[in-house]
């Protein structure tokens, strides 16, 4: 197994983890608040500008020094570009690299500057799809608003160029229900079903769409609906059995008490990456449900 691997499926144990204890996240009403007056006003994040500076320090103490060296010397070509042809190849350099060192916030930052130059379809849905791996990643709510701004910007800029297209919908129905659940209002009447309305849409047309049906299972986990979200997860490992949906599953199946075919969803895990680290964290949730 490689180190990307390692990442990822350490990134799908913290984000169940996160997930159960968080409240029932893009379903639920943001908590009211009375002011001095006696006015109720909806609680929201404080509005923050975050940029690419702002995501890309913390991101360079992830990946090590030897990494950030690469990336260290493509922000210096970019700050010395003379044109904006250079310009606008060497930020595409820079978000495919941060794409390698598996940094979604900062390779969101700069496919989104070069969606802005030369607005391709491709650039806006990567943007977008980085920004919400960028929020599902973090659970840092002073940025987690600036992120659900940019994907949703970017996956109505994608949509633009190519209406009918399904990863730019299922993206933005993604980034509908999140932002949402942070209390963040949208001008143009964005709502968590209407989210949820476009990933179902979503799987009418394309019933096996992986990223519509992992969404929807997962946020019916988040608001409870654990049989709806083994559905989901069921489906999805039918048709390809990955390491994510079949965590989610065996989560779900632990929500709602089912306790062999819990552990026989995390023995799936277990199988599929043989690892020690990853071997004694699923051994420990199979042991709590033996007791």
């Amino acid at each position: 197994m490689n180190w990307k691997q390692i990442i990822v499926i350490g990134a799908v144990f913290a984000l169940c983890a996160y997930l159960f204890r968080q409240p029932v996240k893009g379903l639920v009403k943001p908590k009211v608040a009375k002011q001095g007056n006696g006015v109720v006003s909806d609680s929201k994040p404080a509005a923050k500008n975050v940029t690419v500076s702002d995501v890309s320090a913390p991101a360079k103490t992830a990946i090590g020094a030897a990494l950030s060296a690469t990336i260290n010397d493509l922000e210096n070509q970019l700050k010395n570009a003379a044109t904006d042809a250079d310009k606008l190849n060497l930020e595409k350099k820079l978000a495919r690299q941060w794409d390698d060192d598996n940094q979604p916030a900062p390779a969101a930052f700069y496919y989104q500057a070069a969606a802005q130059k030369d607005n391709t379809f491709d650039d806006w849905l990567s943007a977008g799809n980085r920004f919400n791996d960028a929020f599902k990643s973090t659970s840092d709510t002073s940025v987690q608003p600036a992120f659900i701004s940019n994907a949703i910007g970017a996956f109505k800029n994608a949509v633009k160029l190519k209406p009918d297209n399904l990863d730019a919908k299922t993206g933005l129905g993604v980034a509908y229900v999140n932002q949402t659940s942070l209390g963040i209002p949208d001008p143009d009447g964005g709502s968590p079903m209407q989210g949820i309305m476009i990933l179902l849409d979503v799987v009418k047309k394309d019933p096996n769409n992986r990223n519509a049906n992992l969404n929807l299972g997962l946020f019916a986990m988040k608001s409870g609906q654990f049989d709806k979200a083994v559905a989901r997860f069921k489906k999805m490992v039918e048709q390809k059995p990955e390491i994510e949906p079949y965590f989610y599953l065996a989560e779900s199946y632990r929500q709602l008490g089912m306790k062999k075919e819990a552990v026989d969803a995390y023995q799936k895990c277990k199988q599929m990456i043989p690892d020690p680290i990853i071997d004694r964290k699923i051994d420990q949730y199979i042991k709590e449900l033996k007791n």
